[in-house]
Formats: structure tokens, C-alpha cells, sequence
């Protein structure tokens, strides 16, 4: 697994899928500082104390994007508009 991710590459895919989200793409230029929290998820934002009042992690909606080689994969975006972190369905054992 690779330390990082390719933001490009999910950019690519919410033009393409959502195209009117101009906030979700946005939102994604401004992510950095993520990390691996497990398997198949790679994490923004801090989820201690997940929708619970004064939290940095408020989720507001999950938008799941079809990748037809490498699996689909779930956005996370919080309340203020955030991306909270990224789910990689296919990374995830069963």
C-alpha cells in the first residue's frame, strides 16, 4: 500500500460522475496532510468523537464513485464542506 493517494485521479472521477459538484472538487484541491487509519480508509480529518457536538468530524454525506479496474471508493464530506477521508471499498478484507 502506498503512503499516499492520488488526489488527480479522484478528481477525474467526481468530473466525470458528478459533475455539477464543483464543491467536491474544490474541497479535494485543498486536501493534504491525510494518512492510512486502516486497510481501506485514508483519513483528513480527525473522526474522534465522530457527529458528537464540538467534533472536527460532522458528516454531512458519503458519495460513492465507480472505478471499473481498481474498485469504487466513498467520499466523506463533512458538514463544512471538508472531505473527511476516502473509503477504497476493494482495499477493505472481508
Amino acid at each position: 500500500m502506498e503512503d499516499s493517494i492520488n488526489i488527480e485521479e479522484i478528481i477525474t472521477l467526481v468530473k466525470k460522475q458528478e459533475p455539477e459538484r464543483a464543491d467536491v472538487i474544490e474541497a479535494l484541491q485543498k486536501c493534504s496532510g491525510g494518512k492510512w487509519t486502516s486497510k481501506g480508509y485514508y483519513q483528513f480529518i480527525n473522526s474522534k468523537n465522530a457527529n458528537e457536538p464540538g467534533a472536527a468530524w460532522q458528516i454531512d454525506e458519503s458519495i460513492v464513485l465507480e472505478q471499473e479496474n481498481k474498485g469504487d471508493i466513498v467520499l466523506d464530506i463533512l458538514k463544512d464542506g471538508r472531505i473527511g477521508g476516502i473509503e477504497f471499498i476493494d482495499l477493505i478484507e472481508n
